[in-house]
């Protein structure tokens, strides 16, 4: 039977792929609380450098499992799907997808390409301007693998949507699988997408991410043949980009990774979905029905990008009871977002 090697959680963030020396020009940009520590350049290339580094830990970490095949667990920003229909869960089960890679901005929202650079906004591309223009990469998926997640998890009693194409071919899968592609992998291992619905409310809650996460290893484990699999979650951790009155709340990501160090998982998922939205917290509104909100209410737990912890909260629950190593946290204050990485080496 097929075997999971390794789980890894990882940030996704711009700032992860922009140069410290545009940190700050962004961060202008932003409607940023007034206690949000201000980075000086040399205290912002030291936190580049530390990214580049975690990356870089998890990339060699995931290389020595050799696997087969890697799920990634990330969340769809109306990248793939749209409010016509939106599903809080999809199992990618097509042969291959695409995707745009990240490439470092040489100007706030900008991609650095030979195309002529946008106006900076402070967009965080590829959602801002520069998108189209950023380079794209085509991935080899499992489809067999895939469509054995999918079926499990309907006789699991979940109800997961599927996609065996791109839903928007010309913008390919978003930046939460694209991104973790890039950076901690080999750029040839077969990967297969499930997408979470975080990002719009009503979202998928913790509780269900740690159910599902528990489900799909158990499905892995009982796949014929002998694949080894890894397993990735990608983003967070908390983080409103471009929200008013954005800052990063550090003790609440403390008390994420604390849980999962200790691999108590469902304590992780519980930590998320009790937390209570302080009055007056501009940061966390849920806006308008428009281009970018439902305006719908949410669940409990924080809101806007911050609920990204979910993707690693599922590949988490993956390795359910077995200790993580955090390899770094890194506070962010110019996004503000709380950039963290951490692998299992037994799940």
């Amino acid at each position: 039977m097929a075997q999971v090697v390794g789980v890894y959680n990882v940030a996704h963030s711009p700032f992860c792929y922009t140069p410290p020396e545009r940190w700050n020009e962004i961060r202008s940009t932003r409607q940023l609380r007034e206690d949000v520590p201000i980075e000086d350049l040399p205290t912002a290339q030291a936190k580049s450098g530390r990214i580049q580094d975690a990356f870089g830990k998890l990339k060699a970490n995931l290389t020595e499992k050799k696997p087969d095949v890697i799920v990634i667990f990330g969340d769809d920003q109306l990248e793939c799907f749209d409010f016509n229909n939106y599903p809080s869960v999809a199992v990618y089960v097509g042969e291959e997808f695409e995707g745009h890679l990240a490439t470092p901005r040489s100007s706030a929202g900008a991609a650095r390409t030979t195309a002529p650079a946008a106006p900076a906004t402070g967009n965080e591309t590829p959602m801002g301007r520069g998108y189209a223009a950023m380079p794209k990469a085509k991935v080899t998926a499992h489809a067999d693998l895939a469509v054995g997640i999918l079926t499990g998890l309907m006789q699991r009693k979940f109800d997961p949507a599927f996609c065996m194409d791109m839903p928007k071919p010309d913008r390919g899968i978003g930046h939460a699988f694209m991104r973790p592609f890039e950076s901690i992998t080999d750029h040839e291992t077969p990967v297969i997408p499930i997408l979470l619905n975080c990002y719009y409310s009503p979202q998928i809650t913790a509780e269900r991410c740690y159910e599902l996460g528990k489900a799909v290893r158990d499905i892995i484990e009982e796949f014929p043949g002998d694949l080894k699999v890894a397993v990735i979650g990608s983003g967070g951790l908390w983080h409103t980009p471009g929200a008013k009155d954005a800052w990063l709340n550090e003790d609440f990501d403390q008390g994420t990774l604390k849980y999962m160090a200790a691999g108590d998982i469902r304590a992780m998922a519980e930590h998320f979905d009790k937390y209570s939205i302080p009055d007056g917290d501009a940061s966390q509104a849920i806006g308008p029905k428009g281009r970018g909100s439902t305006g719908m209410p949410g669940f409990g737990g924080p809101q806007g990008g911050t609920r990204e912890t979910c993707n690693w909260i599922a590949a988490a629950a993956v390795a359910d009871g077995s200790t993580a190593t955090v390899v770094d946290y890194v506070p962010v204050y110019s996004s503000p977002v709380g950039a963290a990485f951490a692998y299992w080496d037994k799940p």
